[in-house]
């Protein structure tokens, strides 16, 4: 796995070994057609999915409002000052975003598109072969995102999930929940690394 940054320099949650299964995941299914990733924060597992898709041809396109999910907020455990912009009294995340892609020399590779998830969902007509889910981890969040892109993807497409912590005691339920629902819903699993599921869409 070739990579044209150091993922360490990147701030986010993506732990090394399961930022190369989503490599090798993207990099299998991005010839077939667009990978699209929900939850880009600044751009670290948007790195491993460019690149592989860079590798392979494809397109990358990458969705965050850029004002953070709920456990990155002020008071949280997973709150970096360094991304709270005073001037709009909110977290600002696009800045390091952007500043990742041009380090890497992914910017004509990967389209960011700045909104809510399942209001470009609404929008989107072109069949998906790649679908990473890693956005807000509440209920209503995770939820919202599966109902909203499930159906976007082709049959035969990979479905990655982060944040899949079989034990409550390891982590929040929502990914976990909405990996059940791709389980129940036909899905099958190809890679389980970490807490980073991939399914195809049977």
């Amino acid at each position: 796995m070739q990579l044209p940054i150091d993922p360490e320099t990147i701030k986010g949650f993506m732990p090394p070994n399961e930022g190369e299964k989503l490599f090798f995941a993207a990099k299998a299914r991005a010839p077939h057609g667009p990978c699209l990733e929900i939850g880009s924060y600044c751009g670290k597992s948007a790195v491993y999915i460019g690149a592989a898709c860079k590798a392979a041809g494809g397109t990358l396109f990458t969705i965050d409002h850029h004002r953070g999910s709920e456990e990155t907020q002020p008071g949280w455990d997973y709150h970096d000052p360094d991304t709270w912009d005073d001037a709009a009294g909110a977290m600002d995340t696009l800045p390091f975003l952007r500043n990742t892609l041009r380090r890497a020399g992914l910017e004509q590779t990967i389209v960011a598109m700045v909104g809510q998830s399942q209001t470009i969902a609404r929008h989107w007509t072109t069949p998906l072969s790649f679908l990473f889910i890693d956005g807000g981890h509440s209920r209503e969040e995770a939820h919202g995102d599966w109902h909203a892109w499930k159906d976007k993807l082709m049959p035969g497409g990979w479905l990655a999930i982060h944040d899949v912590f079989p034990n409550p005691e390891d982590g929040g339920r929502p990914p976990f929940e909405i990996y059940e629902m791709a389980l129940a819903s036909g899905f099958a699993d190809v890679v389980a690394e970490g807490s980073l599921r991939v399914l195809e869409k049977c």
